[in-house]
């Protein structure tokens, strides 16, 4: 496993438990790959968090697909609550960064049920997320994502003494 950095504002910190309550409870993010040339390649997308990985999905060709294909370290970000606080030039925000290493499933009964669960966590209506699965599943990859490390942070108003 990689040596991955501590947060510098560590206050902020979230526990761990309350970054992944964060991933739980999201259905969006961005997902940040090594892309074409060595360029970062970011993509925003819906996401399924089981409590241990992260499942995407996509097409079977594409920037995202040879991505992952080519590298399999990625990280991803959600932002669960920001509350713009134009008078203090300032946001406050709750947000989660997961690192980890990404493996493509394709045309199998594993892909088919990931897919579903992500299907339901955005769509929960089995019917239609079965059929539009089954449609589209010749040319659908599912993306998991196994995680190394998260990290969670709170911006928020400073406590007067």
């Amino acid at each position: 496993m990689a040596d991955f950095r501590q947060m510098r504002r560590f206050r902020q910190q979230l526990t761990d438990e309350e970054a992944r309550a964060i991933l739980k409870n999201g259905s969006e993010g961005v997902l940040a790959l090594l892309g074409d040339g060595g360029y970062p390649y970011a993509v925003p997308l819906n996401y399924f968090f089981d409590g241990e990985k992260l499942i995407f999905h996509g097409a079977t060709s594409g920037h995202k697909y040879d991505a992952i294909k080519n590298y399999e370290k990625a990280s991803f970000c959600v932002i669960s609550k920001k509350d713009i606080v134009p008078e203090k030039l300032t946001t406050y925000y709750k947000s989660v960064i997961v690192f980890g290493k990404i493996h493509i499933l394709q045309g199998t009964d594993e892909a088919r049920d990931e897919c579903m669960k992500l299907g339901l966590h955005v769509l929960p209506n089995k019917e239609k997320v079965s059929t539009d699965i089954e449609e589209n599943f010749k040319h659908l990859a599912v993306f998991v994502m196994e995680i190394e490390h998260i990290t969670g942070k709170e911006y928020k108003p400073p406590v007067r003494e």
